[in-house]
């Protein structure tokens, strides 16, 4: 028989759009399992562009219905939090697989909640009857007094930090029962002694840390909080409210970790503790920490965030320090294969906040076309043969300057734009006018709601043009190019159908960099297969 790579049907090769995304384009629709896992990796139940946060509850709970296997339930579950980074979704997973699989759902419950605010979280969703459950059920009741019970100290600590639920609201339906004295004066103390069997224990019963953060709170002069803020071991938040001051303050911020410190960089200038040299100095030094950053494996999409919410008074030493810990954190990207071209939207709908709108004073700064610049900056930096062509309704010509920092570089991409969106732009800049040069795929960084544009046989563009990138390519050096779409919002459909030289992969984390480059090498199946390989 003939090679049938190359003389497969046109039907193949040019499948017809099945929908219309909310744009109003042509695009393709994503099969159930697909769908929900894309929305696992990029929802966040808040607003976005196309999609209120009421639509994408909607969406969610129809294509759980449609998703008979609860199996993939649980491993999406670990996976939007594990490797996504998610916090709504999984918890929401969770909450749905209690319903449906209680064995399931404890084997993943620690997985999938790490954290207190994970346990409000889910907390929330449960309470709020949106899932088919309002309350505890028997076995949900046991999964949380197991955690409860099994937390180390500074984890309930940690754990008791926020409201609306509140620790205390959890712990009372809970009802975990205390195996000693410590545990039994903590649960009393964290819930006022509402519950009449935690009541009997003392404050000397606490546990030592507790009882140093209650010195601590109750101390009146700036050196013994000092003193003690020095050798606290709990977060920070819990000693913030009593600080007496900037030196308590430099304390305090002595204890964070790195991550602490650079999400906190404003509160740090707020309480003055920005206005030491010394403590500048510090500061820098823990986040630009190489060897923190490389055993953290810490991509630089975290250190593109602080930068873009340090306020303008965050000293320069420490804004230079997130410029070489995002030039450190280049050196976790994967290397891809070979050259590629990466398309970079920077439409007017790019410009929705990465999380969706929150409200004043919780929504992020960071945008989408933040996030896609940055994923396009450092895929080239590590591979600096590729091509980035920003695009809206029209093709852009960046000049690259290889002297540029990471972030700088992502900064400068991003102004690109701002008009509607065609995403076969990309591939028809390179069919026109790079069809000598030889590329191993193309990368496609969207919100994929292309409507400018249409292809051969009722198609998208993006389709039609990919098909003559690969007929260019099969004269070049690569003969089997790839050609993935980056999604970074949840709204269910693409601009190429998935098959072997095609992967549609959702999520703005840094865990898609090893899946693209897993799929240009020929080592993953699919944006559903990494999901699938979760082991339980």
């Amino acid at each position: 028989m003939a090679n049938k790579s190359l003389f497969s049907s046109l039907t193949s090769k040019f499948a017809r759009a099945d929908t219309v995304n909310k744009a109003g384009g042509r695009a393709y629709q994503f099969t159930p399992k697909h769908a929900l896992a894309q929305i696992a990796a990029t929802g966040t139940f808040n607003g976005v562009f196309y999609a209120s946060a009421e639509s994408q509850l909607d969406e969610v709970r129809k294509l759980v219905d449609k998703v008979d296997d609860d199996l993939f339930l649980a491993k999406l579950a670990v996976y939007s939090r594990q490797r996504a980074a998610m916090k709504d979704m999984p918890a929401a997973l969770l909450v749905i697989l209690s319903t449906r699989d209680t064995e399931l759902m404890h084997r993943v419950f620690d997985r999938v909640i790490d954290n207190g605010r994970m346990l409000r979280t889910a907390f929330q969703m449960i309470r709020s009857g949106q899932f088919g459950r309002n309350s505890l059920s028997s076995s949900l009741q046991r999964a949380f007094q197991r955690w409860l019970n099994d937390a180390s100290v500074s984890k309930l600590l940690s754990a008791s930090i926020g409201h609306d639920p509140s620790l205390r609201d959890v712990l009372r339906l809970a009802r975990p029962t205390p195996q000693d004295n410590e545990r039994r004066a903590l649960y009393g103390w964290l819930t006022d002694k509402d519950v009449a069997s935690w009541a009997p224990a003392t404050e000397a019963d606490l546990p030592m840390q507790v009882q140093k953060l209650l010195a601590f709170r109750r101390a009146d002069n700036v050196q013994a909080q000092g003193a003690l803020a020095e050798k606290l071991q709990v977060r920070w938040d819990l000693l913030a409210d009593a600080a007496l001051g900037p030196n308590v303050w430099k304390a305090i911020a002595r204890q964070m970790g790195p991550q602490a410190l650079r999400m906190n960089l404003n509160t740090l200038l707020r309480q003055g503790v920005l206005n030491d040299r010394k403590m500048v100095k510090y500061v820098a030094n823990r986040l630009a920490d190489v060897d923190e950053i490389r055993r953290s494996r810490q991509f630089p999409y975290q250190f593109l965030a602080a930068y873009l919410n340090a306020s303008d008074e965050v000293p320069h030493q420490i804004k230079t320090a997130l410029h070489q810990a995002a030039e450190i954190a280049c050196g976790n990207v994967p290397a891809l294969p070979g050259p590629v071209v990466i398309g970079l939207d920077t439409s007017g709908s790019m410009s929705c906040p990465a999380s969706g709108w929150r409200g004043r004073g919780a929504t992020s700064r960071m945008r989408c076309v933040d996030v896609a610049a940055l994923f396009a900056a450092a895929i080239l930096r590590k591979n600096p043969d590729s091509v980035v062509i920003p695009f809206d309704h029209q093709a852009y010509s960046a000049r690259i300057d290889p002297s540029d920092s990471i972030l700088s570089l992502a900064k400068r991409l991003s102004r690109f734009g701002g008009g509607g969106t065609d995403c076969s732009l990309p591939l028809r800049v390179a069919n026109e006018q790079l069809r000598k040069r030889s590329f191993a795929g193309c990368v496609l960084v969207s919100d994929n709601e292309s409507w400018i544009g249409t292809g051969r046989y009722g198609t998208t563009g993006v389709l039609s043009e990919w098909q003559t990138f690969v007929r260019n390519q099969s004269r070049n050096r690569f003969a089997d190019p790839k050609l993935v779409c980056i999604d970074i919002q949840p709204y269910g459909d693409s601009q190429a159908p998935g098959r072997n030289d095609i992967l549609n992969v959702g999520g703005f984390n840094d865990s898609v960099f090893n899946v693209v480059s897993s799929f240009l090498s020929d080592d993953a199946g699919g944006f559903v297969a990494e999901v699938e390989a979760i082991e339980l």
